[in-house]
């Protein structure tokens, strides 16, 4: 990882197509800018967490219910 220290209004180039800015800094936070060409995905990382849980879950649940399915053909069968 690198670290680097910036101050409000200054910026940093990544790749020479993305800047990322400090626009504010506050008590506990501290605001940035980020200039990407609308091909780069931009997340917030919590909401990409989220997403893999969500993305997870709905495996699961897609084996789980076809489980289920086949399970009640199989009962239908047996009559």
């Amino acid at each position: 990882m690198l670290v680097v220290t910036r101050k409000t209004d200054e910026s940093i180039v990544i790749a020479d197509n993305i800047e990322v800015t400090v626009l504010e800094i506050s008590k506990d936070k501290v605001k940035i800018g980020i200039n990407a060409p609308k091909e780069v995905k931009i997340f917030r990382s919590e909401l990409k967490t989220a997403q893999q849980t969500n993305e997870q879950s709905a495996h699961i649940s897609g084996a789980a219910l076809e489980q289920l399915l086949n399970n009640h053909k199989g009962k239908g069968e047996e009559k």
